[in-house]
């Protein structure tokens, strides 16, 4: 969560810098993998749940045999160790594009280029202890999250396919782009915003452009599973959007025209989030699953409730519990680095990426067991995974480029391993019995 629009004037200047894209870019014949390495005819599901807010270095400290660090640098060369705070204590850092700009205090001709990762001070905040950009969370609180990465895959080369905050982020999760815009829009985060409904751009040369509706019209993972006769969903919750009386949804989907006003939004968007556990018991799972969090659950600092562990740790027993765990890869990513302190720099690919590094969790029967992958991964390497695997198309620059998890973090040559179910504080049914947050994680 950010107060974007009080730290930054945007200005009126460039237009955006890619068009809008009606239909998916398809790889060409020599980039597509062989069809045993994609996990095709073992997995037929593939659930994604989204997280907010946390880095590396934040959230997986210490982890054995990851690159993560104690200690951090500041820009006036201090070292700073990295204090332990729990995911109960509520503050905020800045995260918008200039935000990470500013953290990633760079060198080259583009600000966020070759980053020196000493910038994180300059981000501004909102209550908290000292340096609240230089802190991890405890391991006692960390240790579902620990124990899922022992007990299958945890990803440190991920980093955002994207400079900043969830806006865009939950259109990378759907779409791999988002039309160039960054920081926060004005209003409803969508196409239900109407007149004065505007989010920021950012130019070729990382400058902020002009303004444009947060409503967009190109093809999504969704429309590409249509297409190809497959089943999906996105389970998700409604907040109160604090600039319209019209409330608004946790799901990228509400920015994509074409979907929030045609019959997928009424199928295929499905609230409460809880119903996907309550669907899973009674043997329903698409062939695509997202999954997002209500605030208290969602790990973001300015949340509070301290409950994201339990939270994905009572999904991720849902599937092994269940008929399909055989069948079933479940990713779990954390959106954006929400202005935590994180040491590795992010390779520069386009002028909107890449953004800092997330945790990325990879659960299977036939993921790797206790492994690190140092793999370079982004946000679109989830949607280069389900389309590889289905065989679909490409959407955007990010897909195309983005490494699918699917040759370093499985082994579909093995048997499918049992699972082993996770314990949390929180059990599956305080979430059954849980009422909606009605907080947006990741707006203000």
């Amino acid at each position: 969560m950010t107060r974007s629009a009080s730290f930054f004037v945007l200005s009126l200047a460039l237009a955006a810098c890619t068009s809008l894209r009606t239909t998916p870019l398809t790889p060409s014949p020599d980039a597509s993998p062989a069809l045993d390495e994609t996990g095709a005819g073992k997995i037929k599901h593939v659930v994604y749940i989204v997280q907010e807010n946390r880095s590396f270095d934040n959230l997986f400290q210490g982890y054995p045999g990851a690159d993560t660090v104690s200690r951090g640098k500041d820009s006036k060369g201090r070292t700073i160790v990295l204090q332990p705070v729990s995911l109960t204590t509520v503050y905020d850092i800045d995260h918008s594009a200039e935000a990470m700009f500013a953290a990633c205090n760079g060198t080259g001709k583009l600000r966020g280029t070759h980053c020196r990762m000493n910038g994180f001070n300059h981000e501004l905040y909102y209550g908290g202890p000292r340096n609240p950009q230089y802190v991890y969370v405890p391991h006692k609180e960390s240790r579902p999250y620990f124990d899922m990465a022992h007990e299958w895959v945890v990803a440190d080369r991920m980093f955002q396919s994207h400079l900043d905050e969830s806006f865009v982020s939950h259109q990378y999760i759907i779409a791999a782009q988002a039309k160039s815009s960054v920081n926060l829009p004005t209003g409803n985060w969508g196409c239900d915003g109407g007149y004065g409904d505007y989010v920021a751009t950012v130019t070729a040369n990382r400058k902020l452009g002009r303004k444009q509706p947060p409503c967009y019209d190109y093809q999504t993972l969704g429309d590409e599973l249509d297409a190809a006769k497959l089943t999906w969903r996105f389970y998700t919750s409604k907040y109160s959007a604090p600039s319209s009386n019209a409330g608004s949804f946790w799901s990228g989907y509400q920015a994509v025209k074409h979907i929030r006003y045609g019959p997928d939004w009424i199928a295929d968007v499905i609230t409460p989030q809880t119903r996907f556990i309550t669907d899973v018991r009674a043997g329903k799972l698409s062939n695509f699953t997202w999954i997002t969090p209500v605030c208290f659950n969602s790990d973001h600092p300015n949340c509070g409730g301290g409950f994201g562990p339990s939270w994905v740790t009572a999904l991720v027993n849902a599937v092994g519990e269940s008929k399909f765990w055989d069948s079933t890869v479940v990713f779990v990513q954390w959106d954006d680095w929400g202005g935590l302190y994180d040491h590795v720099p992010p390779p520069f690919q386009d002028y909107d990426g890449l953004g800092f590094r997330v945790p990325l969790l990879v659960i299977s029967p036939y993921a790797k067991q206790n492994y690190v992958s140092h793999v370079q991964y982004e946000t679109a390497s989830v949607l280069r995974f389900a389309e590889d695997l289905f065989g679909l198309g490409r959407l955007a620059n990010a897909d195309r480029r983005a490494n699918s998890p699917a040759a370093d973090c499985f082994d579909f040559s093995q048997n499918p391993r049992e699972f082993v179910p996770i314990r949390a504080p929180k059990s599956t049914e305080f979430f059954l019995r849980q009422r909606n947050d009605n907080r947006a994680p990741d707006t203000q």
